[in-house]
């Protein structure tokens, strides 16, 4: 039985019942990387939550197709091939192929497909065509704009003004315009800029048709979701939604918007110029850790929340994720228990609250590290309410399950410590003997051995915990 969804609609906004076109085919457009350099922080963050959001949909519905598409034309690739001397394809090739490595690096799955800009010219134009016939577009000295009065209904979306709208298109004043917030479906490409034929001449496409005509071949006129970071809302979806409807009458086009909120580093907007500006490649050369702390570091916050990244933020995200392999590691092998799956899945079914999520899993890691070592689960259960004690090992299949929603915790969990410990030389064999003797020797009262021996691992990078449930351990 597929429970109730409930996603933030950035049209209507506010929370909506996700109710699919077709429900045994669940369609979603998120807009994809412009690849003309390295994916910084914030290009990585709608990459992770709208993941997270296909993981959900795909445990409930029998099939789920996610596009995202790829922009290799645009007026950022060709400054950076003039600048560098490196061609477009070869700037486009590189950068696509390291954004596929860093996006896998953080648990990423692949999109169902990744249509290209470059692939998609002839069906952009034949877009542009429809437009013009129906009186929404018009060709003027080599371009052709979108007439925005033609769509009454232009900044609906983002719910702005029609002033507000031309001050934050940043429009670009041009004679030719009719209005000053039309904005270009085709531009005219010197002899030195990429460029095809078209019946207003030699030209390239703008930014906003690219991803209409790419949703369109790819998921029709009619698709549930559409995603992308807030920046995006307007002028990019706002463009889209107004052209995607004008082109197509009577179509929804994206039945529901959801999007990300922004990412700050240490509270700053990132930068270049504040010195702040961090590629997903400089997180990730840190260790082997590294891709999937960031990811749990994105999914603490509300995916709608502003997200501020700090070295002290994956500090603790990587302690997370440390207690929970240290966890799967000491549990034995069982089945799993539906009401606990249930109960930690519901608030991804609320808007994709994560962090409920992420603490009901804490609740069934404490649960199965106290059963495990003979502790009461008292607490843990209480918050389920339940009172029954599971068997050991049922919390933690239960908790892997989730997890996989969220995209964590699937490695093995002696590879991932193993991977932690390689520059202490210590293996979590020898750090869970040592725990064992420091057991034994409390027990004797002696409290001086016991506390020598946790005085030795936290000087290899070794922190214990005692809890009720016992003793765990994570890397400092």
């Amino acid at each position: 039985m597929i429970p109730e969804l409930f996603f933030h609609d950035s049209a209507t906004r506010q929370k909506q019942r996700f109710v699919p076109i077709d429900p045994q085919h669940v369609s979603i457009y998120v807009c994809g990387p412009t690849v003309y350099d390295l994916a910084h922080l914030g290009n990585a963050r709608p990459v992770i939550v709208f993941d997270v959001l296909v993981r959900l949909l795909r445990r409930f519905y029998p099939r789920v197709t996610y596009v995202r598409n790829i922009t290799d034309i645009d007026d950022k690739i060709n400054d950076r091939a003039r600048e560098s001397g490196e061609s477009i394809g070869a700037i486009t090739a590189r950068t696509t192929e390291a954004f596929h490595a860093d996006m896998a690096a953080v648990g990423a799955l692949p999109p169902d497909a990744e249509p290209r800009a470059t692939q998609t010219i002839a069906g952009m134009i034949a877009f542009i065509e429809r437009l013009i016939a129906g009186g929404h577009a018009y060709a003027a000295e080599g371009h052709v704009l979108f007439d925005t009065p033609s769509f009454p209904d232009y900044g609906a979306l983002s719910g702005r003004t029609p002033e507000d709208l031309i001050a934050g298109a940043r429009v670009e004043v041009a004679p030719f315009k009719r209005n000053p917030g039309d904005f270009v479906l085709w531009k005219p490409s010197d002899a030195e800029t990429p460029g095809w034929d078209s019946p207003w001449g030699r030209g390239r496409p703008g930014w906003h048709i690219e991803c209409s005509a790419m949703s369109l071949a790819q998921l029709g006129p009619d698709f549930d979701i559409h995603g992308g970071g807030h920046d995006l809302l307007f002028p990019h979806h706002e463009n889209e939604r107004a052209q995607s409807l004008c082109a197509y009458p009577g179509s929804g086009f994206a039945r529901m918007w959801l999007h990300n909120g922004m990412l700050r580093v240490n509270g700053e907007k990132m930068s270049k110029s504040l010195g702040n500006f961090l590629t997903l490649r400089d997180i990730l050369a840190r260790g082997p850790w590294a891709g999937e702390a960031f990811r749990m570091l994105v999914l603490k916050t509300h995916y709608r929340a502003a997200l501020d990244f700090t070295d002290a933020g994956l500090a603790e995200a990587r302690a997370d994720c440390d207690d929970d392999y240290a966890m799967l590691a000491r549990a034995p092998q069982a089945g799993s228990d539906r009401a606990m799956i249930d109960w930690a899945l519901a608030p991804l079914c609320d808007d994709l609250n994560t962090p409920l999520t992420l603490a009901r899993l804490r609740d069934l890691r404490t649960v199965e590290n106290a059963v495990t070592t003979g502790g009461s689960p008292t607490v843990g259960m209480e918050r389920m309410g339940r009172h029954d004690v599971p068997e050991p090992g049922v919390a933690a299949a239960s908790f892997r399950e989730v997890a996989a929603v969220l995209g964590i915790a699937q490695s093995d969990p002696t590879s991932w410590r193993q991977g932690g410990l390689e520059q202490g030389g210590l293996a979590p064999a020898a750090i869970e003997a040592a725990i064992a003797a420091r057991l034994a020797a409390r027990k004797a009262k002696d409290f001086a051995e016991a506390d020598r021996i946790r005085a030795e691992l936290a000087e290899q990078g070794v922190v214990l915990e005692d809890g009720a449930g016992g003793t765990v351990w994570r890397l400092a």
